[in-house]
This record gives C-alpha cells, structure tokens and sequence, in this order.
C-alpha cells in the first residue's frame, strides 16, 4: 500500500512544530491565539491523514472542529482515545481566549499548546510505525 501521502503530512508537520518550537526556544514566546489555532490545525491535519490513509471512513476536513475530527477518527476504534484529552486541552485553550477568560490558562499556554502537539505527533507517529505505515527513522 502506498502511503506517500500520509508520510508527507507527517514530515510537513514535523517541520511546522519544529520551526514553532525553534521561535519559542528563541523569543521565549510565541502569539497566543495564532499558536493555538496553528496546533489545532496541524492536529487535524494528522488526523485526517491517518484517516485516508486508512482508508475505511468518511474524511472530516480541516474546517471541521477538532473534537469532530477526533471523533470520526476513534469511532470503531477506542484505542485512539488516548489522546483526546489532549485535542481538548487545545479546544479548552481556544475556548478560553473566546470567552475572554485568559485567566484560566496555565502559564505560557502558548509553549504548552506546541509541546501538546509535539505529543500528539510522536504518539501518533509511533502507532503509524507499528502499523508499517511510515518508515522507522
């Protein structure tokens, strides 16, 4: 099977999260909203990757909300549900600045929504090994 197109996501998004985690470790902080709707779509993007890659289920899109997303992904397979808590730290950080409540945030909610996507990238590239879908580095 021909995975191309999954193996290119991934190293388009590695290279995302790194430039982000490049800025942070540079300026020390980063824009807070752009930062956290950057994440949220590179995490779609991973998502909807894998799941064409699969092959089995309706694609969702990248304007999809992420949660949605999330949910056609762990529908007929529970496994995945490791890291939704993840995908709603970053919808609870978004939600956060709608509502204007900024003081619910952790400190530096900008570092911890790159380095919540960085886990979300090595949790899903190491399952995407295991499955042979992209090559072991």
């Amino acid at each position: 099977m021909d995975h191309t197109s999954l193996i290119h996501t991934f190293e388009q998004v590695d290279a995302q999260i790194a430039d982000l985690e490049r800025i942070l470790n540079e300026r020390g902080s980063l824009p807070l909203k752009p930062t956290i709707e950057h994440a949220m779509l590179l995490t779609k993007r991973l998502i909807i990757a894998y799941i064409a890659d699969v092959g089995e289920k309706s694609l969702p899109t990248e304007t999809d909300d992420l949660l949605d997303v999330f949910k056609v992904l762990v529908k007929s397979d529970p496994s995945w549900n490791t890291i939704r808590d993840n995908c709603r730290e970053l919808v609870y950080y978004r939600n956060c600045l709608d509502m204007e409540r900024s003081d619910a945030l952790p400190q530096h909610p900008e570092k911890m929504a790159v380095r919540t996507l960085r886990h979300i990238y090595l949790f899903m590239k190491t399952r995407c090994m295991r499955e042979e879908r992209l090559e072991m580095a």
